[in-house]
């Protein structure tokens, strides 16, 4: 009797496993769904957001987006430092900036973080052609950009090495680095030409190393002197310059790993960002 009872319940068995299994395979396909649209179309950074939805590309772009609605669309792009690693509190720069500018009076929108670890000039070149990537940066007309820093550095890595690197092997890597610079520069211009482009500069994580401090001060200043040339050829685009909040405060401003910033390294960068912004734009009623 109990086999037979065993033998009718079987089937509800079974049809309760291919139920749960197929339930399970459609949520799968729903997350991968919903995955692939974050990516294609990101939307936009809920910690900064004001509610309002993102909006679609702008149909005009020959009129100022900033001053269309008064509105800041940050988005920021690039390697590490953009994405904001080191930072124990998670906002890096660019969300730190935005809450500066709030402080001010501005109306401001983090649309999304495009940061990449370990992303290098080649890199980048490559992923600006990406349709997600190309959309947010549509979107924005304020386009913050941190690279080139894993070219000249190698990601952190010349710390590992027996022998330090000279200031002559540093900067070897210069001139197609900042040849890459302007090409990035040039695409992000192109993918939307109204937006306000800050680039980060370098500073030297190991200022405080004494075989690396005078090698990598050269390297960086000449990178800083490289990239500062060309953006002054350019409308819209401005070096927020680093190199100065650092040298004397590496072990305030930096994360364990020696290399990023932790948050009050972030914190500072973010105060300049704000800065060079207002500059521009000054905030009505801010008195700037």
């Amino acid at each position: 009797m109990k086999k037979k009872k065993s033998l009718d319940s079987a089937p509800w068995i079974w049809r309760t496993v291919s139920t749960v299994s197929i339930l399970a395979t459609l949520l799968l396909l729903f997350g991968f769904g919903y995955a692939i649209k974050d990516v294609i179309f990101p939307e936009g950074d809920s910690a900064l957001t004001t509610g309002q939805e993102t909006t679609a590309p702008p149909k005009d772009l020959g009129e100022p987006a900033v001053v269309e609605d008064g509105k800041i669309r940050m988005a920021v792009i690039g390697d590490s430092l953009a994405r904001g690693t080191g930072d124990d509190e998670g906002l890096g720069f660019v969300r730190r900036a935005g809450n500066l500018l709030k402080d001010k009076g501005y109306d401001v929108q983090v649309l999304n973080n495009l940061g990449v670890n370990g992303l290098r000039t080649d890199a980048l070149l490559t992923k600006l052609d990406e349709q997600g990537v190309r959309y947010v940066l549509q979107q924005s007309n304020f386009i913050l950009l941190s690279i080139g820093a894993n070219d000249l550095f190698q990601g952190g890595q010349v710390l590992q090495g027996e022998d330090p690197p000279t200031a002559e092997q540093l900067a070897a890597a210069l001139p197609e680095t900042s040849k890459r610079l302007q090409e990035i520069l040039k695409k992000v211009k192109e993918i939307n030409p109204d937006a306000q482009i800050a680039y980060i500069g370098l500073y030297n994580p190991f200022g405080d190393v004494k075989e690396l401090e005078e090698p990598g001060n050269a390297v960086v200043a000449a990178w800083n002197d490289a990239a500062l040339a060309i953006l002054n050829n350019e409308d819209k685009m401005t070096l927020v310059p680093t190199f100065d909040l650092f040298e004397n405060h590496l072990g305030e401003y930096l994360s364990s790993d020696h290399f990023h910033p932790n948050g009050q390294g972030y914190e500072q960068i973010a105060v300049r960002i704000a800065q060079e912004f207002q500059a521009d734009t000054p905030a009505e009623g801010s008195g700037n």
